[in-house]
């Protein structure tokens, strides 16, 4: 029995590794920003575990320990300025799904404006503590988990940054995935709040 043989057309010649099987159901765009922000999560975990091995290994009758006081009020303020921030961010994405530019716009800089507020009241927060990242470990914990969400919604920032300069270019359109510019900061941003909820509760509350 003969070996059958390949024949190539000419210009259908292809060089180089297959193509790669894409699935119709998930973007990979968006796939990539759901396996990232799970690897967040492990990270976000690992300072979480490190922060109640503390409180069970370090002998205290309360959480700070006494002497300690932390601005509860003001992380409470943050936390409604954040969750206001997300509603926002999803007013932005609805409007260019509805190819409405100016509401993409406007719900683009309340959401930049509102997690800058955020940073900014962090800051603050800081400057008026007692204590210090290396005074303790409570103290190491506490700047550790609050000060690894600040760098989050600090890249979160330049990615909002970034989307709103192009949307207000014109870029995007409600058409498939023309907005995947808006919806994947969005995605991020989305993380960010939810993560904050847990570290208030975890550090400013529990």
């Amino acid at each position: 029995m003969e070996a059958a043989s390949i024949t190539h057309e000419p210009g259908h010649e292809h060089h180089g590794p297959p193509t790669a099987n894409v699935s119709s159901r998930v973007d990979s765009r968006l796939l990539g920003i759901y396996i990232f922000i799970g690897s967040e999560i492990m990270l976000f975990g690992s300072f979480f575990t490190a922060l109640f091995f503390v409180r069970v290994v370090v002998p205290t009758e309360s959480w700070p320990p006494p002497g300690y006081h932390l601005p509860v009020y003001m992380a409470l303020l943050n936390t409604i300025i954040l969750v206001t921030s997300s509603f926002s961010m999803h007013w932005a994405l609805q409007s260019i799904k509805r190819n409405h530019r100016a509401g993409l716009v406007a719900g683009l800089s309340l959401t930049f404006m509102l997690g800058l507020t955020f940073l900014l009241i962090q800051l603050r927060e800081y400057s008026r503590l007692d204590f210090g990242p290396g005074s303790n470990a409570f103290a190491s914990t506490f700047f550790g988990l609050t000060g690894l969400h600040g760098a989050h919604v600090f890249v979160g920032l330049n990615l909002l940054a970034f989307a709103l300069i192009r949307s207000i270019r014109g870029h995007y359109g409600p058409e498939g995935h023309d907005h995947l510019g808006v919806e994947i900061p969005g995605i991020y941003w989305h993380f960010v709040d939810v993560m904050w909820i847990v570290v208030f509760l975890v550090v400013y509350v529990l």
